[in-house]
């Protein structure tokens, strides 16, 4: 824009109106604009194309040498580990700390109990505590010693 008054046998009625400022016309050519714009729909275009070519030859590639995943765990449900499972495990239904109790009241009820081991042999069963008090009695029975084993 210049800000020089030009008179070129135009009407003086123009757009925009001011002392100072004047229009040319010849400023602003719209033909390499619109020339650029086509070209940008043009290459838009063809960009465009080319991208729908190579997703569709990549389908075709992805789809020969697809296989199939092997099914989800999930799809088969709860799986547990071979059997013997430790306890406190999913899939194991006892509860460890009871097993826990029932063992050592069965140890307990073991160790208090009188029995017959072989009644022929006069091998009887007592328990813990009347053992520990008869050995600290008597003592332990003496066993013979037995040879060297390097000398004959």
């Amino acid at each position: 824009m210049s800000t020089e008054r030009h008179n070129n046998g135009q009407a003086e009625f123009r757009l925009p109106l001011h002392e100072d400022v004047a229009f040319e016309t010849e400023d602003v050519q719209t033909r390499p604009i619109l020339k650029f714009l086509v070209g940008l729909a043009i290459v838009v275009v063809l960009s465009y194309g080319a991208s729908w070519i190579i997703y569709r030859g990549l389908m075709k590639y992805w789809t020969s040498v697809y296989e199939p995943p092997p099914p989800s765990r999930a799809e088969l449900g709860v799986i547990y580990p071979p059997e013997p499972r430790l306890q406190g495990m999913p899939g194991h239904t006892d509860d460890p700390q009871q097993d826990w109790r029932d063992k050592q009241a069965a140890d307990k009820a073991a160790n208090d109990k009188f029995a017959w081991i072989d009644q022929k042999d006069g091998l009887a069963q007592i328990p813990v505590k009347d053992a520990m008090k008869l050995i600290a009695e008597k003592g332990l029975p003496v066993v013979p010693a037995s040879p060297p084993a390097g000398k004959k």
